[in-house]
């Protein structure tokens, strides 16, 4: 199936597959054909027992660290390692290749180099990661790892239904300050490379195989609120109104110019949540409360977005007789991938015959916590439709073989370099 060329050492797609479906079984509900994996749920560590049983079939050392992540390696202990990393916790009502994918390919990669009888110089850890989707509003597992955690985040973290992070590490049998004790120096890490599927259209409708990361957009949150006077809808004059819903309304069709204006092509601004008070069909909305969300790639443009969203909705609320409220939630700087391994994917890209090309993620990965911590670098295989975080989330397993061979020729290059022990 595969369209490699120059290769003598294959992965096998039918055994990648195998993995993919057992895993999708953890979790797995028959009625919307959705997983709910959950970070920290039996069906989670269920999972990472599975991969750790993995690792004892190929003769890893494997090891729980305190955060959760499940860690496997092959190859000289006295090294730093080549990482091939990403999650296997799911969202509700998931999709089978989000995260998984880049612990299997890690698998199919240590599977492919023992069967050819290549003894890695560097050593290979294979890592599923730990609360990758945020349940509790971070990415527990590589957070730890680049020692981006702090006490006070684990004491509050709480889920959605106010279910605590504490808690649920417990429940999972771990210490929660044990995450604090899951950092991985700089100096034990050779490269970090992960996987994905793109989860988005643009791969899928190029008809282009391979989408080598550049970096991951920078992300700013923002609750905003727009307050006016409530009133009624038969009797207030249309141009004596002070109608909240009317003042978002205007600023939401302003985005497209922002944009223009202040963004570039990989900018992203999206109105996500909106709430309207008091909420009633006879009722002029007096208050409506909205999220902006902002993403580039450029921490400048970001800036130049924020502060041209501000003056928007403020000169729309004087417009409109309102009050401009805003509060920002977050606000994630911009992680560039290492050009190094950009390059070697590029060139094992070409090597391969595979169409490519340079993209941004506008999606955060784990990958981002290691791009300013170690050599790092992440790509794409496409996603039928642009979908992910569903049922119907779908790759074609050619993508995912040329995808995983794609790896591992990147991988068996770096593990014969030489580094001091």
């Amino acid at each position: 199936m595969t369209d490699t060329k120059n290769s003598a050492t294959k992965v096998d797609i039918e055994r990648i597959e195998r993995d993919i479906s057992a895993i999708a079984q953890f979790g797995f509900n028959e009625t919307d054909r959705g997983v709910y994996r959950q970070g920290f749920s039996e069906e989670d560590m269920a999972a990472r027992q599975w991969v750790r049983d993995r690792f004892e079939e190929l003769g890893m050392s494997h090891r729980l660290d305190g955060a959760g992540n499940v860690i496997g390696r092959w190859g000289p202990d006295d090294r730093p390692a080549i990482m091939i990393a990403s999650h296997l916790d799911s969202v509700p009502a998931g999709g089978i290749f989000d995260g998984v994918l880049g612990v299997v390919a890690g698998l199919e990669v240590v599977r492919a180099m023992q069967e050819a009888g290549i003894e890695p110089a560097v050593p290979i850890e294979v890592i599923g990661t730990s609360e990758e989707e945020g349940r509790f509003g971070g990415m527990l597992g590589a957070q730890a790892m680049t020692g981006k955690l702090t006490r006070e985040w684990l004491d509050t973290a709480k889920d959605e239904h106010g279910y605590a992070l504490k808690d649920a590490m417990r429940a999972a049998g771990l210490d929660p300050y044990g995450a604090l004790h899951a950092y991985r120096r700089p100096d034990e890490i050779h490269a970090f490379l992960e996987i994905h599927v793109e989860q988005g259209p643009v791969l899928d409708m190029e008809k282009t195989t391979i989408g080598i990361v550049e970096g991951i957009s920078g992300v700013f949150k923002w609750n905003c609120r727009l307050i006016g006077k409530a009133d009624h809808a038969g009797t207030a004059p249309m141009n004596m109104r002070a109608d909240a819903l009317m003042g978002m309304a205007d600023f939401a069709h302003e985005i497209g110019r922002i944009i223009d204006e202040h963004g570039t092509d990989k900018s992203r601004i999206t109105i996500g949540h909106v709430a309207c008070k008091p909420g009633f069909p006879h009722t002029v909305p007096g208050e409506v409360d909205f999220t902006i969300v902002g993403r580039d790639l450029d921490e400048g443009v970001m800036e130049a977005l924020a502060e041209a969203c501000e003056r928007v909705l403020s000169s729309i609320a004087r417009r409109h007789k309102l009050r401009f409220e805003y509060e920002q939630m977050s606000w994630l700087k911009p992680a560039y991938c290492n050009t190094e391994l950009m390059s070697l994917l590029e060139d094992k890209a070409k090597a391969l015959g595979l169409s490519y090309k340079i993209m941004p993620s506008g999606a955060g990965h784990d990958v981002q916590f290691f791009c300013n911590h170690a050599r790092a670098a992440m790509f794409f295989v496409p996603s039928v439709g642009g979908v992910s975080h569903a049922p119907d989330e779908w790759t074609h397993w050619s993508d995912i073989e040329r995808g995983c061979q794609l790896l591992l020729e990147a991988v068996m290059e770096l593990a014969v370099e030489q580094v001091p022990a």
